[in-house]
This record gives C-alpha cells, sequence and structure tokens, in this order.
C-alpha cells in the first residue's frame, strides 16, 4: 500500500525564517546545514526550502504510522544525498536510506525535491509493509 505526501513552500518564507537561528537549529540537522552552506545567494535558500518541503512532505507521506504529529521531530528526518545527486531520506536510528520504522511498522520512503527562484516543492512516497 503506497501513501503519499506534497509540499510547496515559497524560498522567501524559509530565508525570513531562518533569521532565528532557533529555527535552523530546530528543522535541520548537521549534516544538511553544511550542504545548504555550501551554495552562495539566493541559492542557499532554495536548498534550504527545498528540504523543508521534503521533510513536511515526508511527514504526510508516513503519518499512517504515527499516533500522534509529535511522535516525530524535524531532527528524526535527514535528508541527504546519493552519490549521483538523488536525495535521499535518512529516519532515526537507521543507517539505511529510505527505511523508516515506527513501532512494527516499516515504510520504504522515497522522496524528490525541486526548486526554482521562488519556490521549493516536494513528493514522497511511502511503501507500508508490516512486520510480523
Amino acid at each position: 500500500m503506497y501513501f503519499t505526501g506534497t509540499d510547496i513552500i515559497e524560498v522567501e518564507r524559509v530565508k525570513k525564517a531562518m533569521e532565528d537561528v532557533s529555527f535552523i537549529l530546530r528543522v535541520f540537522t548537521q549534516n544538511e546545514i553544511e550542504y545548504c552552506e555550501k551554495y552562495q545567494g539566493d541559492s542557499k535558500y532554495q536548498h534550504y526550502a527545498a528540504r523543508f518541503a521534503g521533510k513536511e512532505a515526508i511527514f504526510k507521506a508516513i503519518s499512517v504510522a504515527l499516533k500522534s504529529k509529535f511522535d516525530i521531530s524535524w531532527q528524526d528526518i535527514e535528508i541527504g544525498r546519493s552519490k549521483d545527486g538523488k536525495p535521499l531520506l535518512y529516519y532515526k536510528g537507521s543507517e539505511e536510506a529510505g527505511i523508516v520504522k515506527i513501532g512494527n511498522i516499516t515504510l520504504q520512503v522515497d522522496v524528490s525535491l525541486s526548486h526554482i527562484k521562488d519556490y521549493a516543492i516536494a513528493t514522497a512516497v511511502a511503501d507500508l509493509n508490516v512486520e510480523e
């Protein structure tokens, strides 16, 4: 069974939120910050916005496994990259990309990110497999 999540956000909205350092530290992991900070000017904010949208899309796709939206935090999800540049989800406690385990539920999650000057968008697809 598949579940999807999609999110779109204005890059400027993320840029403005980032004026508060606590937002950056609450939402993004150290690896995500290091990745995005490699970019200059508006491009940097596009990458942050894409990761923000990615996390929102992932939350939506995996919500079927959550009892409460408070069962997961921003830091539980990290969006990294494969050697060929494909976005990869890393979930807390799992070293295998794309695997989310919550209780007895395992989801295989794929995420896609895209951004342009003013907007970032992400889609996540979660394949539900219940462990026995």
